[in-house]
């Protein structure tokens, strides 16, 4: 898993690529979010165009990573999310909880 954090104003975007699944996917992003938060950075976008796989670690985290981001007073949504991410996240339920882009430019616009 890369993980490539960028800031567009007051919005941090995690670029992932690779599969999202338990072992060091999951850990390196529970990391990156982990050191955004603990900094007070709460308004996160997740750009999820080369994330092939999301396995139930991967969902676990985007969770609780959404959870964390709220309690903060901040949100995660969620960029161009490949076909099967996209039908995991529907069959779990969980789509609709996220807000979901289909550019990034306009995700980070939506903050503001």
């Amino acid at each position: 898993m890369d993980i490539n954090v960028r800031k567009h104003s007051d919005v941090f975007v995690i670029q992932l690529k690779g599969d999202l699944k338990i072992g060091d996917a999951v850990d390196a992003l529970r990391q990156s979010v982990e050191d955004l938060l603990g900094g007070g950075d709460a308004r996160l976008i997740l750009n999820l165009a080369q994330v092939p796989m999301i396995d139930s670690s991967g969902i676990g985290i985007l969770v609780r990573t959404l959870t964390s981001a709220k309690q903060r007073g901040g949100s995660v949504k969620l960029v161009s999310p490949s076909k099967l991410a996209m039908q995991t996240l529907k069959i779990v339920g969980l789509l609709n909880l996220f807000e979901v882009f289909d550019d990034e430019a306009k995700a980070v616009a939506s903050y503001t």
